[in-house]
């Protein structure tokens, strides 16, 4: 099954797909052992800076392994900045690219992401960003400043002409996590952009949401929920309990660390696939 007809599942279903950010083969190990014990399909997201650090080609191939393997497993090429990143990306054989020019103005926005859905050409889906949620996957003590709003009418113009087949619109979502309280979800808006735009809509930044939004943005249209700052502190916390063991054999005291992870993959999927 393609990402695409993956995608057209969880619409016929009414459920999300999740989409899980990892930089090494730790985090791999996690999200993907997650989603077999589930029985799921799952997204491995990666962006500029991750796949830098665990190689593209690299991580492309193992999840073409776990593909051969049976398991729905995919790759998204997260958050890329430049046109020369996300054809790179396109050529190494992810199943969807990010192209973000959220920052960007309207009009370069929609003429970079059309170039990318041009040069694409249908080999992956390609998801466009309209409206600003911040960039850092960090804990972050208030909202980043600029977090905008994406109307209606302005998503149905830009999917009509940029030709996307996803769209990360911004909703009330942040990147991060907000210690001061996480900024609530526009649930009629993420229904209004649905019905504009007619084509599957991706929700970012979805760390620190509660279980009830998060539902709530699924029944109203959400097919793809990304998670990166949840697993980010249960790797860090499990990597610290596991270096102050006095274990020195990697595979062992990394173990405690992709078990953390894996405990928020699985929650998250469970919430996600309505299981």
């Amino acid at each position: 099954m393609t990402l695409r007809e993956c995608i057209a599942e969880a619409e016929k279903r009414g459920i999300a797909i999740g989409h899980f950010n990892i930089s090494d083969s730790e985090g791999f190990k996690a999200v993907v052992e997650g989603a077999r014990e589930l029985g799921v399909p799952v997204i491995i997201g990666v962006s500029e800076g991750e796949r830098e650090f665990i190689g593209l080609q690299e991580i492309v191939s193992l999840v073409n392994v776990a593909r051969g393997n049976g398991l729905s497993v995919y790759i998204n090429a997260d958050h890329t900045y430049s046109v020369e990143k996300a054809r790179k990306a396109i050529d190494a054989g992810v199943d969807s690219v990010i192209i973000d020019e959220a920052d960007k103005t309207f009009e370069d926005n929609i003429s970079i992401t059309k170039d990318i859905v041009q040069y694409s050409g249908g080999r992956v889906l390609v998801e466009g960003e309209l409206g600003f949620i911040g960039k850092s996957s960090k804990v972050l003590d208030r909202v980043p400043d600029g977090v905008t709003q994406t109307t209606p009418k302005d998503a149905k113009r830009f999917v009509e002409e940029t030709g996307i087949d996803l769209l990360a619109p911004a909703v009330g979502n942040v990147h991060g996590i907000v210690t001061t309280g996480e900024p609530k979800l526009n649930i009629e808006l993420i229904r209004a952009i649905r019905d504009a735009v007619k084509i599957p809509l991706v929700l970012h930044g979805a760390s620190g949401n509660s279980d009830e939004e998060i539902i709530a943005a699924i029944d109203a249209g959400i097919r793809i929920v990304h998670i990166n700052t949840e697993l980010r502190l249960a790797y860090k916390e499990g990597l610290k309990e596991a270096v102050q063991s006095g274990e020195i054999a990697p595979y062992k005291f990394m173990e405690a660390a992709v078990e953390n992870m894996k405990e928020v993959v699985k929650k998250k999927l469970k919430l996600f696939n309505k299981i």
